[in-house]
């Protein structure tokens, strides 16, 4: 690989930096008000009115979380209707209804801020759907996520408190203070990048051979702009941001990598504002730009080293890249879509060499926490960071505290069951595709084509993506069957709202509490040395748990 390209990689990484850099203090302190100001919009007023909403008052955090999982589930429905009732809806493009089992898993999908996407879009869902269904769907997920994680911030913020805020107001201020003034930015600038946005359907126009062809159009743009300002991930084409129509240029592959990482990486500063200390934003930020910053370095090595026999007889691993882009363009995008819970790809994970595709299967493994998904992100670091504390209490003698409050039993054990559930998911549903006879080969048979390692591979990382929300997926399996299309939708569902049960119920056990002075006792969190042992617990928990299955695919593969 000569200099230049090089060169120009590097250039890319440090402009992704330095406009993150600058966007942090501003984003987080926006994100702080929206959540901490007591006055009410005129149009949010009208819409509590409406919906018959007190924004004066607050829930416990067991009525936050029925109101999360209601919602969600009054989504589900809404979104599964929606595709089963496509060829009576307008803008259907003439497209038959979505069959029970894919619409079941997109439904899942979409309202869980995964965007697995089983199918191909253009092909599948015509506009009124991909609007009112998956769009919709994109702006509220994102919006629980983030609502989730200052719920949270509130239990470490409160005093004595019996409530951790009101999930409806979270929600709508999410949507409308935060979410549509920038994808409305942001769905400008794409369509000044060249990104469709028309209404047009189907378009046939002459190939350079003298045949013909159908070309999609669709709104694009402004449906691309919420998929990564909202770590949902789900194409408007079955490319993805690989499709020249959602991503055209090198540029406007820049411009979607700081789209899809802007809130979460904000995140961290509006935790230190809400809680009355930045220097706790910024540790929680050195985490995830430290681990962040190894994943993209080791995955961009990895693949220009072009390790293989394939690779090394074309001269570059370049399968499953755009050439618009290059390796540095790919991996660059494939590091931060699966360093948060993204999952829209500008190159085939599938494709990369075996040891530099583990890298972003090993992403997703880590939880997504550098920096994550919007609100997902910080709220699973924040659970990392009581592990670290009682870890770091029994290690040098210090006493378990974090931002002023007492780290018990109590928390210790819902920060263990965090941890828990999308290991136990990802593993067992794993093992389930291949210890039942039946469902092994259908799996065998059907769903994967390229068998061995790199099979088992492909189904890991399906599991991982969907247990761990985040929808990407080595496309060279075949998920749209019966099996899949339940077994992920099931590890989609579970995997999300399992956890956010147990960080609501960690929120309101910490906002119960009183504030904890800090005594010559006390584990000092804003410095270099607890920086260095959380991400050290964020890698250790993620190796001891998943390196076992990692030896029997991808490892297996690259180092045979």
């Amino acid at each position: 690989m000569d200099a230049a390209t090089v060169a120009t990689g590097i250039l890319q990484l440090l402009t992704v930096l330095l406009i993150l850099a600058l966007l942090y203090r501003p984003l987080g302190d926006w994100i702080a008000r929206v959540y901490t100001t007591g006055r009410d919009a005129r149009v949010e007023r009208g819409f509590y009115r409406l919906v018959g909403v007190d924004s004066r008052s607050e829930q416990t955090w067991q009525a936050y979380t029925r109101s999360v999982l209601a919602f969600s589930l009054v989504g589900v429905v809404a979104v599964y209707a929606l595709q089963r009732l496509q060829g009576l809806l307008p803008y259907s493009l003439g497209l038959p209804p979505v069959p029970e089992g894919l619409a079941f898993n997109t439904a899942v999908s979409f309202v869980t801020n995964t965007n697995w996407q089983s199918y191909s879009p253009e092909l599948t869902m015509g506009y009124t759907v991909q609007l009112a269904g998956l769009a919709v769907q994109n702006f509220v997920s994102a919006a629980v996520g983030i609502a989730v994680a200052v719920a949270l911030v509130r239990g470490f913020a409160r005093r004595g408190s019996a409530t951790i805020g009101n999930f409806w107001i979270d929600l709508t201020r999410g949507i409308a203070r935060l979410l549509l003034p920038l994808a409305l930015v942001a769905a400008i600038a794409l369509v000044v990048a060249g990104v469709v946005q028309n209404v047009a359907g189907f378009t046939e126009v002459a190939t350079v051979t003298g045949g013909s062809q159908l070309v999609p159009g669709g709104p694009v743009a402004s449906q691309e702009a919420i998929k990564l300002l909202g770590t949902n991930g789900g194409g408007f084409f079955n490319a993805n941001s690989a499709h020249p129509f959602e991503n055209p240029t090198p540029w406007s592959n820049v411009l979607e990598i700081l789209l899809l990482l802007a809130i979460p990486v904000a995140m961290p500063r509006a935790f230190g504002r809400m809680i009355g200390d930045d220097r706790q934003g910024y540790a929680i930020l050195a985490v995830m730009g430290s681990i962040a910053v190894v994943s993209i370095v080791a995955v961009t090595w990895l693949e220009s080293l072009g390790l293989g026999t394939a690779p090394q007889l074309a001269g570059a691993a370049m399968e499953g890249k755009e050439t618009r882009f290059g390796i540095f363009g790919s991996t660059l995008f494939a590091g931060a879509t699966t360093l948060t819970s993204t999952g829209a790809v500008n190159s085939m994970h599938d494709s990369y060499t075996a040891l530099g595709g583990m890298i972003p299967m090993v992403n997703i493994m880590l939880g997504e926490v550098a920096p994550g998904g919007v609100g997902s992100g910080l709220y699973g670091m924040l659970v990392l960071a009581i592990i670290a504390v009682f870890v770091g209490g029994l290690l040098v003698g210090r006493t378990p505290e974090y931002v002023g409050k007492k780290i018990g039993p109590t928390q210790i054990k819902l920060a263990s069951l965090y941890i828990l559930v999308t290991p136990i998911l990802v593993l067992a549903g794993t093992a389930l595709s291949f210890g039942i006879p039946a469902i092994r080969s259908d799996v065998e048979s059907t769903s994967i084509w390229n068998p061995g390692v790199h099979g088992l591979g492909e189904v890991l990382y399906a599991f991982t993506s969907a247990a761990n929300n985040n929808g990407s997926a080595f496309a060279g399996l075949t998920a749209n069957t019966p099996w899949l299309n339940t077994a992920l939708g099931v590890a989609m569902l579970l995997g999300r709202f399992v956890p956010i049960v147990f960080v609501l119920a960690l929120a309101g056990s910490l906002a119960a509490q009183e504030s904890t002075p800090s005594s010559a006792g006390t584990l000092p969190t804003h410095r270099p040395q607890f920086v260095g042992l959380l991400a050290v617990v964020a890698v250790v928990i993620t190796a001891l748990t998943y390196f076992p299955v990692l030896t029997l695919g991808p490892l297996a593969e690259g180092l045979v």
